[in-house]
């Protein structure tokens, strides 16, 4: 899953990387972040940060405060792993989910 953002400073710090190991943990995949840095907005600093969670919730990969380029390697198989441990998503009931019809 990609979740690109541009989170200002105050809430990145607090926010950013907890959401993100969320996301993936809840969804038992990888997620790649890329998060814009520099100040694009007079006096609202991005907070930047691009980082990659694996589907445990592991940061694998984080930028520095700095445009960079972020790398990690995925391994499929590990998707398939965390979710025979953590069943979460065997849970779902996609027959119950009502479709959605434009109005």
């Amino acid at each position: 899953m990609t979740v690109p953002a541009n989170f200002t400073q105050r809430t990145g710090m607090d926010h950013w990387q907890v959401l993100l190991r969320a996301r993936a943990i809840e969804n038992a995949l990888y997620v790649v972040a890329p998060g814009q840095i520099g100040e694009p907005m007079a006096a609202r600093p991005s907070y930047g940060r691009s980082l990659v969670v694996d589907p445990w919730g592991t940061v694998l990969a984080q930028a520095p405060d700095r445009e960079t380029v972020v790398l990690a390697e995925l391994e499929r198989s590990r998707i398939g792993e965390i979710r025979s441990r953590l069943p979460a998503l065997a849970q779902r009931r996609p027959d119950i989910y009502r479709r959605f019809e434009p109005a």
